[in-house]
């Protein structure tokens, strides 16, 4: 009898657990944008704590691409195709900015550990993330998720990928530009 007590709390327990998504989205998320509308407006710190602001970037292409967190495989991969490809988004006059809601200290390590010389820029209020409907959660822990933007010259969405695969995000936004 003991065994089978035993047997339906550990069913129960699995029910219950998988009942709550590990990667959610936040209620409070703002929508997406939108392909055609203009691109939110901000300005973030980036790893040597300067203010970086999509302004700046007027007349260029810009690859915006949120991230859940520093120095972990996804985000180390992803981030290493996209410094791959620089030479390439250069020549299409294009930037790379990466968002996550990581601190300034934690994309300087990142960028130092994995000789990273693009922008990653720091939003621990989470208000980018949010204005870019890309506020997520994984378990208890608050993160971006793996959205990219890419932003026209004049400042509009032009194209949006959600749920990025990391090994592929560098080559797919290369295939949009022109």
């Amino acid at each position: 009898m003991n065994k089978y007590l035993l047997l339906s709390l550990v069913v129960a327990m699995v029910a219950v657990v998988s009942a709550i998504p590990l990667f959610t989205a936040r209620a409070a998320d703002e929508p997406m944008p939108a392909v055609g509308q203009d691109a939110p407006t901000f300005t973030l710190p980036s790893q040597d704590g300067s203010p970086v602001s999509l302004e700046q970037y007027r007349g260029k292409w810009v690859v915006l691409y949120f991230y859940p967190k520093d120095m972990t495989t996804g985000c180390t991969i992803e981030a290493h195709k996209f410094q791959d490809a620089l030479p390439q988004f250069d020549a299409k006059n294009a930037v790379i900015l990466g968002v996550s809601v990581d601190t300034v200290d934690s994309h300087k390590q990142f960028c130092t550990k994995d000789s990273l010389t693009f922008h990653l820029l720091a939003d621990p209020d989470h208000k980018v993330v949010s204005a870019y409907g890309s506020l997520g959660a994984f378990g208890p822990m608050t993160i971006a998720q793996r959205n990219t933007f890419l932003i026209d010259p004049q400042g509009k969405i032009a194209k949006v990928w959600v749920k990025v695969t990391p090994a592929n995000a560098a080559s797919d936004v290369l295939a949009a530009l022109p």
